[in-house]
């Protein structure tokens, strides 16, 4: 990843919406077949076929290697899963992180799904991540500093009694998968890069349930958390705006979706 930091037009910021509403779209057609009993290459078919249809091309499969559209990240599993034959069973958990690339541009998008009933300490555990990416997002603005960003994230999750995975961190998004900056979910207040206005970073908190340290397994992509205790990862890619931060990707397909399963 290049130092250099490249603050967008705003044509190319309508450009970057398109393929960050793409993710969610994806992760919603994804979302109609998530149950027990599914596989999570069936979903990265799904996904991969949507995608294309769509005009775009899968913006992970063949990144560095890696082999399919989706990551696909069971309980214990923190990122960089690979799908497989094995199907979800009721009470896992599975981080879907997808990317996609059109018109030149990326979009990157992760959402964490439980799979049929999960217990009320699995359900907490989302429901603190997902917040604490929108306490991060309220930071994304004008004048405040990365610091502030990765502050928000750590302080609500360990407040909650959570591990924030260090090792792994979000970044710059455009015509590049990973761009300057980094963008760390922990720091210090007033401390880091002075944000401004232009600025295109993906935001995603990964919050374990016990530590925070984690370890890769032997395919050379899996993180998993070092106790093997649950983790979750959320992530939307933002633009710094003056006052508000503005948000170009969307759970809102994923969660109209979620409501009408139940």
């Amino acid at each position: 990843m290049s130092n250099k930091v490249y603050y967008k037009t705003e044509e190319e910021i309508e450009i970057l919406r398109e393929s960050c509403q793409l993710v969610g779209k994806t992760l919603a057609e994804v979302a109609k077949i998530i149950k027990p009993g599914v596989t999570t290459l069936e979903l990265d078919k799904i996904a991969e076929e949507f995608i294309r249809d769509n005009g775009a091309v899968p913006g992970f499969k063949g990144y560095g290697g890696f082999p399919n559209t989706l990551c696909a990240s069971p309980n214990d599993a923190v990122v960089h899963g690979i799908p497989n034959c094995k199907p979800l069973e009721n009470g896992d958990i599975i981080s879907l992180d997808c990317g996609v690339l059109k018109n030149g541009f990326y979009g990157d998008s992760a959402y964490t799904f439980k799979i049929g009933e999960v217990s009320e300490e699995i359900d907490k555990l989302l429901e603190v991540t997902k917040e604490s990416l929108t306490f991060a997002i309220q930071n994304a603005i004008v004048g405040k500093r990365l610091g502030d960003i990765g502050y928000a994230v750590q302080h609500h999750a360990e407040s909650n009694g959570y591990g924030v995975v260090r090792e792994l961190i979000g970044h710059g998004l455009g015509r590049n998968l990973h761009e300057a900056p980094e963008v760390p979910n922990y720091g210090r207040r007033g401390k880091g890069m002075i944000l401004k206005e232009g600025l295109v970073i993906a935001i995603e908190p990964m919050i374990n349930l016990g530590v925070r340290n984690v370890e890769q397994l032997d395919d050379g992509w899996t993180i998993v958390t070092a106790d093997r205790k649950p983790s979750a990862h959320f992530e939307h890619d933002v633009v710094v705006r003056k006052g508000k931060a503005e948000v170009l990707s969307t759970f809102e397909y994923i969660e109209e979706v979620l409501k009408n399963k139940n």
